[in-house]
């Protein structure tokens, strides 16, 4: 059997959108077996992928476990390995494994971290970019292409579509929740996630402007709409004060920001569409096929790939795309926001089966 072996741990909507690559595997090495080597918090977005099938965890931070996987999988044979990280740790294991065709980070001769010459397209944007990082940064400013679109071109695979997979707990756990709150007593079903960890502050949409938005999209469903506020646990005290600001304004509820992934996943998947930063939530609900709109202030909105799923509402200020922590986020307008998000809501089906099972 042709074994696959996929390096790829990173951020978690990082994660999820990797898998478009699976489809593609699949078409070209038909029968094929795919191993998928993650970080311990990243495998639920992936343990239930029918396409993958076997997932293990590397962590870093555990050099005993750590070595001990990476002794056993020295001892497998791969057709293929797909190293996507560039931490040298995980450079390091891709660089002991046996593998007829190696693509992605490793390390060389010298022990230095180096990438392979087809998977360019990818690394020349990374810290690992072999042009040096400000040519790198320039590259990510002048790409037009969407990071699923590069992979699998690099890859030599066809395009594919980000999945994810929870269990029947989960679903019954969000209908519980749907039913609790009546969401589907009046009108669509709007997520609002539109903060974005402490990272990233201009990711996120302020409070004030959340709040704003929420309300113009309110009175543009003439009031038939229920809100879903998500957000991380780091969005606790943000959340309360967009609950206590929008709660008698608009009817909302709050989700809570304690869910495990896969609950997160499964409420996601009751919403009609995601008003989402770009953050995990917009990789979760493209993932489960509901339509979005997010906005775009200090990261590259081509590398996001929608899928015909929703629309995107993108910074024009001078630093759109620079990658601070402190972008102008003054052009993305609660009214531009809003009317992308009401042209969204005008394609939703008529008849919405009230449920996304």
């Amino acid at each position: 059997m042709f074994e696959i072996l996929i390096l790829k741990t990173g951020a978690l909507g990082d994660v999820v959108r990797t898998t478009a690559i699976l489809p593609g595997l699949h078409e070209r090495h038909a029968g094929a077996r795919v191993t998928w080597l993650t970080a311990p918090d990243a495998l639920d977005l992936v343990r239930l992928h029918p396409q993958v099938g076997e997932v293990v965890t590397f962590d870093a931070r555990a050099p005993e476990r750590s070595e001990e996987l990476a002794s056993q999988l020295a001892r497998r044979r791969f057709g293929w390995v797909i190293s996507l990280d560039d931490e040298q740790p995980l450079c390091a294991l891709a660089s002991r494994l046996h593998a007829a065709k190696l693509s992605g980070a490793h390390l060389d001769a010298e022990g230095r971290r180096a990438y392979t010459r087809d998977v360019a397209p990818w690394f020349d944007m990374g810290l690992l970019s072999v042009h040096g990082k400000a040519r790198a940064d320039q590259l990510k400013v002048e790409n037009r292409r969407s990071h699923p679109e590069i992979l699998c071109s690099m890859l030599g695979l066809s395009l594919g579509k980000p999945r994810l997979e929870f269990e029947a707990r989960h679903a019954l756990f969000a209908q519980a929740f749907e039913e609790r709150h009546a969401l589907r007593a009046r009108g669509p079903v709007i997520g609002l996630n539109t903060g974005a960890g402490g990272r990233w502050r201009s990711k996120m949409l302020s409070v004030e402007r959340t709040v704003e938005t929420a309300e113009r999209i309110h009175a543009g469903l003439g009031g038939a709409a229920t809100f879903v506020l998500f957000g991380g646990a780091d969005e606790r005290e943000r959340n309360q004060r967009l609950a206590a600001q929008l709660g008698s304004r608009v009817r909302l509820v709050d989700a809570g920001v304690d869910n495990a992934l896969l609950e997160f996943a499964a409420l996601v998947d009751r919403c009609d569409l995601m008003l989402t930063s770009d953050s995990l939530g917009l990789h979760v609900a493209l993932a489960r096929n509901v339509r979005t709109v997010v906005f775009f202030a200090p990261t590259s909105a081509p590398e996001i790939e929608l899928f015909g799923l929703g629309e995107k509402v993108v910074s024009t200020a001078p630093d759109y795309c620079s990658y601070k922590p402190d972008a102008d986020t003054s052009t993305l307008t609660a009214e531009r926001i809003a009317d992308a998000v009401l042209r969204q809501v005008a394609l939703l089906a008529p008849a919405r089966a009230g449920s996304r099972n």
